[in-house]
């Protein structure tokens, strides 16, 4: 078994740290003031080619696949999580085109995703319970050649942004409830945002509501078949969404840890730096044993999903142990840097406030167990 990384993935790994070095980190001091993600680092998600990595090439991506956008993910969110949570919901948002879409909506929205001419996203949560999608309470019934969708989604990260939105909708309750997903436009009549969240991370990232009121969308904006909304959304978070919230929380243990080990080695107690104290050296070696383990995980999850095998078990793997890891060495990068930890000026206390909001996205951590435990019973 070869981990080694392909020649392009080595590429697409040093552009997008140069890209988080040289692009997001001058501004994550003002995206924390203002919760504000800045246009430039927007722009540069399409420049840098990192829209189009699930993107095929006959539709304007670079089909570099989803071991690459697991090394582009922990790049960027080593620097920002929430510039790394914005580019996960891009990619969640585009896949279901890929997977579902017909080729006259292939052709419509891929080409501009791939660029960062257009932006997406998948609506699915309702204040009916995020954790089971059949509780979804937005409607949509036929009325001629036209679907009429009435509801309000919440907690949809760049609710505010995206041009277009996968949004999952009720079609049919007898004999048994039946889901289907549409394709929604910024600018169409009755669908438009609604609040906008204040997180207590991932400062920057666009959370909010999208409301639909009597939004009338022609048949060619369904996506697939009449009832194929709950495919189509669960094979979208259980693939992308989740291995996405990995690749943020990669980027959250990397950070936890750079951060640990450079503090360790500055800081002087008794004369020497507080790295030649064992107290310290238990915490940073659990650290980098669980970016290591993370990583594997992912890595091999995003494998499968490149090879068109089946990886929802593999995904929610992934996801619970790197989202409960990143915790963890958030935690423990605060407590290495005592008091200085829960200070403004030091990124750890970012660090932490960002961990915490990985374990509710994409399916929480006790999800992932039914789904893993469902798998070794079967």
């Amino acid at each position: 078994m070869d981990f080694k990384l392909t020649e392009e993935q080595e590429m697409i790994k040093k552009s997008a740290r140069e890209f988080a070095e040289t692009v997001i980190a001058p501004k994550v001091a003002a995206m924390e003031e203002t919760d504000e993600m800045p246009e430039e680092i927007l722009k540069g998600l399409g420049e840098y080619g990192f829209l189009g990595l699930t993107i095929p090439t006959e539709y304007g991506g670079n089909g570099l696949g989803h071991v690459a956008r697991m090394i582009v993910l922990e790049e960027i969110g080593r620097v920002s999580a929430a510039v790394a949570m914005t580019l996960q919901v891009l990619a969640l948002g585009i896949e279901p085109i890929v997977q579902f879409g017909t080729e006259e909506q292939k052709n419509k929205y891929l080409p501009g995703l791939a660029k960062g001419e257009l932006f997406s996203t998948v609506a699915v949560t309702e204040a009916s319970g995020g954790s089971d999608p059949t509780a979804a309470q937005t409607r949509a019934h036929k009325e001629g050649d036209e679907w009429v969708i009435n509801g309000r989604k919440v907690f949809i990260t760049n609710a505010h942004l995206a041009d277009v939105a996968t949004v999952f909708a009720r079609t049919a309750d007898e004999p048994k409830p039946s889901f289907s997903c549409f394709l929604l436009e910024k600018g169409m009549e009755g669908f438009r945002p609604g609040r906008k969240e204040h997180k207590v991370g991932f400062k920057g990232c666009d959370t909010g509501d999208l409301i639909m009121e009597n939004c009338r969308v022609p048949e060619s904006q369904m996506l697939g078949k009449e009832g194929d909304g709950l495919k189509i959304a669960l094979k979208a978070i259980s693939e992308v969404g989740r291995p996405g919230m990995t690749g943020c929380a990669l980027g959250i243990l990397a950070a936890s840890l750079e951060a640990a080990v450079k503090f360790a080695n500055e800081r002087i107690l008794y004369g020497k730096p507080i790295s030649k104290l064992q107290a310290i050296q238990f915490k940073i070696a659990n650290m980098y044993t669980d970016l290591e383990a993370a990583r594997l995980l992912a890595w091999r999850a995003a494998a499968l999903k490149d090879r068109g095998e089946r990886c929802d078990v593999e995904m929610a793997m992934a996801k619970v142990f790197s989202s409960e890891a990143a915790v963890r060495a958030a935690n423990a990068a605060v407590e290495i840097h005592g008091g200085y930890g829960c200070m403004m000026e030091y990124p750890t206390q970012r660090y932490l406030r960002d961990a915490s909001l990985l374990a509710p996205s994409a399916g929480t951590s006790d999800i992932m167990r039914i789904v893993i435990a469902r798998a070794a019973l079967g």
